[in-house]
């Protein structure tokens, strides 16, 4: 790893307590030696990353990691500890302890290096040297693959393809890469061996991604079969040869987000799970897709997988599925939203009011007026908002039926406009759509004809077959709905507006920009997306965007107020927060609620409710679905609004200022020690 590592970044005697200390210990030393320009900075991006995911493994390893726009240069400390620190692993503490730090704009080449580390971990021996090792400088010339763990391999160069070298893993990741392995069997077979292709993936893709991969390949040596990963991660990856997924007899797919180009491997007898049963049980993974293969279960060559269809997790239930095809239809539509509710809100700032009156730019534009250019910005924004039910509807089928659903899918939210159904008929056309291109795909198609399903059969039948049920079946009735939903929040006055100004602002700060929190801004933003929204439409907004604005800033407020309740890590959290709460994204609020979600969240909430409350009782309106208080001259009653978010910001702050105080007093200066997460001990995913 050549100078990625060095004596001056190896701690043999790490006495921190807990995993943050660890890294502080360890991003210290980065200081020291200018890869860390910001240590502050840094660690609230270990922490950040930190509050995903859980970073220790079994085996009693803790790799936290990161990209940082306050590392100069790739780094990896490393740091052994007698005692132990607990980072999350089902076995236990850790006594070796590996900080990585990746720029943000790391090239391919350095993080190909950094991942090699972590298939080095799955070397038993490369971390029973680590842990003998006697000295900072042999310990760091071990991680860079200088000095192998067997002395008779001492003259191999650091890209030697023995399976005793240290540094064998950076010829792994490129047998990986072009599909060849390169270990001898380790006894010969009467007959061609059982084949595995897998692919690994994790969200940063820096470490738990090329763990698995080795941990998977080195269970694949022990059980006799070939097994060949892709890795893909942060520094691309390399697609496998189709003629080795061919040939290969099962797949196995260990991931955290979406697997791409999945259409691949259809046909095969697959297992689907995270990217920690790829590193803790891949033995158990091999296992499984060889029993699949002799019971024939080639499940996928009927539903080839989704974007985020993760069948395989265990527990996993239609309720979590739907939730997810969902999801992905909200994800896709939510740029539309904001690029096209700008725009209008723009139009009107620009304008004036009755902008949406004018004639369309292609009959009249004049550069010098200042009216043409609100009626361009106004119109440019409505063709944006012409988009979203479609889009909404193509990508819940996407989510479904994979690319295939996208027509069938375009096609129903189309008409889903057209007759009026809006945002309730777009989500049942996407359903249908994508329900009628899985159930095309069961369909068991002669070999001649599978080569024109995908462009011209599933796009024929699906359009046509949720087009005659959007037209002609439950078109109507779901019309009906939408036009009875819109009434109703357009007689909603007094106590009632209200009422639904709590409940919104609760839904907005439950789960901070999770499926709930999405469910209410749909609502809100589907209500703006006419032309002429009503006064009613523009409150929701405005009180769904107050209300979410709220988490960060009272989270900002209190680490401002009370500083020693809260680590060091968060008092800089808290400082973005500011930013970021202002900017109307409550996801600012993560890392406070990941650490200690049970005072975090329910201050979230109280300090939502109020403010939703307020702004619906003060009667202001939002054209505008994002910007925050950037936004703030396209607000009406604008000083009522800004007070509202003003009193659930206090509301907030105060509330997890009293729960965090009544928790079990710390010793003066130890508020960095005794951290809400070692409370809590209860990692949540961000």
């Amino acid at each position: 790893m050549s100078d990625m590592i060095t004596a001056d970044l190896v701690d043999l005697d790490l006495s921190a307590d807990t995993k943050e200390a660890a890294a502080r210990a360890l991003a210290e030393r980065m200081v020291a030696l200018g890869r860390v320009t910001d240590l502050e900075g840094f660690l609230a991006d270990v922490a950040a990353r930190e509050a995903q995911m859980p970073t220790g493994l079994d085996g009693g390893i803790g790799i936290p990691h990161c990209r940082s726009a306050h590392v100069t240069e790739p780094t990896l400390a490393f740091g052994r500890s007698a005692a132990g620190i607990d980072f999350g692993a089902a076995d236990g503490p850790a006594d070796l302890v590996f900080l990585i730090a990746a720029p943000a704009g790391a090239d391919d080449a350095h993080l190909t290096i950094l991942s090699s580390l972590a298939r080095q971990l799955m070397n038993a021996e490369f971390t029973h040297a680590l842990r003998a090792a006697g000295d900072a400088a042999s310990a760091a010339a071990l991680i860079r693959g200088e000095e192998p763990p067997a002395p008779e391999a001492a003259d191999a160069p650091a890209a030697s393809v023995s399976p005793d070298s240290v540094a064998s893993s950076v010829a792994a990741s490129a047998d990986a890469a072009t599909g060849t392995t390169s270990d001898a069997p380790a006894e010969p077979a009467p007959e061609r061996p059982f084949r595995i292709v897998a692919v690994t993936s994790c969200p940063t893709g820096i470490a738990h991604t090329y763990m698995a991969a080795e941990s998977l390949e080195n269970a694949g040596r022990e059980a006799g079969v070939e097994l060949v990963v892709e890795t893909q991660g942060s520094a691309g990856f390399t697609r496998l040869d189709p003629a080795v997924i061919a040939a290969a007899d099962g797949v196995i797919f260990a991931h955290d987000v979406a697997v791409r180009e999945k259409d691949r491997f259809a046909g095969k007898p697959t297992v689907d799970v995270g990217v920690k049963a790829g590193i803790n049980r891949p033995a158990e993974l091999i296992a499984e897709v060889r029993g699949k293969a002799e019971r024939g279960e080639a499940t996928a060559a009927a539903r080839p997988g989704t974007p985020v269809d993760r069948a395989g997790e265990p527990g996993e239930g239609y309720g979590t599925k739907l939730r997810k095809w969902l999801m992905s239809g909200v994800s896709y539509m939510v740029p539309f939203v904001a690029a096209g509710g700008l725009l209008i809100a723009l139009g009107f700032a620009i304008g004036g009011y009755q902008i949406n009156e004018a004639e369309s730019v292609t009959k009249h534009f004049d550069w010098g007026q200042i009216d043409s250019w609100g009626a361009l910005l106004f119109q440019i924004g409505a063709a944006a908002f012409g988009f979203l039910v479609p889009v909404l509807a193509g990508y819940i089928a996407y989510g479904m039926a994979d690319r295939p659903g996208l027509v069938p899918g375009f096609v129903g939210g189309a008409i889903s406009v057209t007759i009026g159904a809006g945002f309730l008929g777009g989500l049942v056309a996407g359903l249908i759509a994508g329900g009628v291109v899985l159930g095309i795909q069961r369909i068991d198609i002669p070999p001649v004809l599978r080569g024109i399903m995908p462009v011209v059969v599933i796009p024929l039948v699906g359009s046509a077959v949720v087009g005659f049920l959007m037209f002609v079946v439950i078109g109507k009735p779901i019309s009906e709905a939408q036009k009875g939903l819109t009434d109703w929040l357009n007689s909603l006055s007094g106590t009632n507006a209200i009422l639904l100004g709590v409940l919104l602002g609760l839904m907005m700060c439950f789960d901070l920009g999770g499926p709930v929190n999405k469910v209410a801004y749909t609502f809100a933003t589907a209500g703006i997306s006419v032309a002429a929204p009503s006064d009613s439409a523009m409150k929701i907004m405005a009180a769904v965007m107050a209300a979410g604005m709220v988490p960060p800033l009272g989270m900002a407020l209190a680490t401002t107020v009370r500083k020693k309740l809260f680590t060091t890590a968060e008092r800089e959290n808290g400082k973005a927060a500011w930013v970021l709460g202002a900017s109307f994204i409550s996801e600012g609020a993560i890392p406070f609620a990941a650490a200690d979600p049970l005072r975090v969240i329910p201050a979230s909430m109280a300090g939502g409710a109020v403010t939703g409350a307020l702004t619906m009782a003060f009667g202001s309106t939002l054209r505008a679905p994002h910007g925050g208080i950037w936004v703030t001259f396209l607000i009406g009653k604008p000083w009522l609004y800004l007070l509202a978010i003003g009193a659930g910001t206090a509301v907030t702050a105060g509330l997890v200022i009293l729960l965090k105080g009544m928790r079990r007093k710390a010793p003066e200066g130890t508020a960095d020690v005794v951290t809400p997460a070692a409370e809590a001990k209860q990692p949540v995913a961000a």
